[in-house]
């Protein structure tokens, strides 16, 4: 069977297309609470996601918060940890799900996300503080 170039191109572009919704499905793998932990007393900036409201009901206590929303404007202000580790947290893992594939976009090389979130942080019995 003779491959012209538009049947190359068209299965080029089908697998780009899977490829990408099987990033959407199967977002980057993470890294328990404790792990999250140690990453942190070892100089990884733990980034939390969530909104001021939630974050001010409880979060760890060295977090640095840019919610979701805004972290696509707000790099610049991370942008000293381009090439150093990164702990993204949110609620559960979701939206920090997110933000680890808009880190990793924007050339962050190493970003990990926080396994179920605050809600596990607090069930592992971790430190959480109150405030902004």
């Amino acid at each position: 069977m003779k491959l012209t170039t538009n049947k190359i191109l068209n299965i080029l572009i089908v697998a780009l297309l899977a490829y990408l919704a099987w990033q959407q499905f199967n977002p980057p793998a993470g890294v328990p609470v404790q792990q999250a932990q140690t990453m942190v007393q070892q100089g990884a900036l733990l980034l939390d996601v969530r909104e001021v409201s939630e974050f001010a009901e409880g979060h760890a206590p060295s977090a640095r918060l840019i919610p979701l929303g805004e972290l696509g404007g707000r790099l610049a202000e991370i942008a000293a940890y381009k090439d150093k580790p990164i702990a993204v947290i949110c609620r559960s893992g979701r939206r920090s799900a997110k933000a680890v594939s808009l880190l990793q976009e924007a050339g962050y090389t190493q970003v990990s996300n926080v396994s179920g979130g605050m809600s596990a942080w607090q069930k592992a019995g971790l430190l959480v503080a109150s405030g902004r």
